[in-house]
């Protein structure tokens, strides 16, 4: 099945080869049909307040692109995803989507979130993923045609009748990101989705992410923390230095062939340069705190 480019508003054997930012390799797209759109951020800046989150960030996102956004905590990841969706204002420099000026909500894009609480626990599983297309005026036949496709393609095809609170933490994610997808966005943003389950529903959920990001064709950018996750599940990994003024420290794409395998020789030096990366960046963050390495 090809997924179609409708527009959406978001809703509740290779090696491994360190580039520069901006890169032009293409992306793998052997048994793929791609369907997402470019991202271009040009010199963003972002502000709350008096306080500069991120600054003079530049970064292209390829058509159909799984990347990965890899940092300590408070360094921007979040941020700049959410201004990729539109419910930041950048105060300076721009974003665009598909050519498109990303001003207010992205009509490209829709956003899976970290926590499951995003479902609505009033409507049944079926009514939480049918919802966007009801938004978007399908009848109630395609609802049910929509969110029963949708839930196939996340591996709960017997759920629709339950309610979010029957759901484990696993399955309401999953229902969250077939939700996502109902809207038959190009662009794809997921803020940590896994990052409150546990280690072995969260070694399937990615496992499964990889096989829908593979089907639908579309571009996904990811936020984690985590560099067995990054180097799961991307072409591309985005480091970004320890705030204040965030910015990109290194992009590395990743060419090891699909599924990954964690002890191959590449990965495993891949792994320790983003260590190393993360590593330096943790120490340069409690030194703006005042807190010395070895003090740890």
């Amino acid at each position: 099945m090809t997924v179609p480019t409708r527009g959406t508003t978001a809703v509740p054997s290779g090696g491994t080869t360190a580039v520069a930012s901006g890169g032009q390799a293409a992306v793998p797209t052997s048994g793929r049909t791609v369907t997402g759109v470019p991202v271009e951020v040009r010199d963003l800046g972002i502000s709350f307040g008096a306080a500069e989150i991120v600054s003079g960030i530049d970064l292209e996102v390829r058509p159909g692109e799984f990347v990965c956004l890899l940092g300590p905590s408070g360094c921007g990841k979040s941020t700049l995803l959410s201004a990729m969706a539109g419910f930041i204002e950048p105060r300076a420099g721009e974003i665009t989507c598909n050519g498109d000026e990303v001003n207010g909500s992205n009509p490209h894009a829709g956003m899976v979130f970290q926590s499951s609480e995003a479902l609505f626990e009033w409507m049944t599983v079926t009514q939480n993923v049918a919802y966007g297309p009801r938004m978007h005026g399908a009848n109630k036949a395609d609802q049910a045609r929509i969110a029963a496709e949708y839930l196939a393609m996340v591996g709960l095809p017997h759920a629709g009748k339950k309610f979010p609170a029957q759901l484990s933490g696993g399955m309401r994610q999953r229902v969250q990101i077939a939700r996502v997808l109902a809207n038959q966005p190009s662009l794809v943003l997921m803020d940590e989705p896994f990052g409150a389950l546990d280690a072995q529903t969260r070694q399937v959920l990615q496992v499964e992410l990889d096989r829908i990001w593979r089907h639908t064709g579309c571009t996904v950018v990811f936020v984690t923390h985590d560099i067995d996750e990054a180097l799961t599940l991307a072409d591309r990994v985005v480091v970004m230095s320890a705030g204040p003024k965030a910015r990109i420290k290194s992009i590395y794409e990743v060419h090891a062939q699909r599924p990954r395998d964690r002890a191959h020789p590449d990965v495993i030096d891949m792994y320790e340069k983003l260590r190393d990366d993360i590593r330096a960046e943790v120490v340069a963050s409690l030194r703006n705190q005042g807190i010395e390495e070895d003090q740890l």
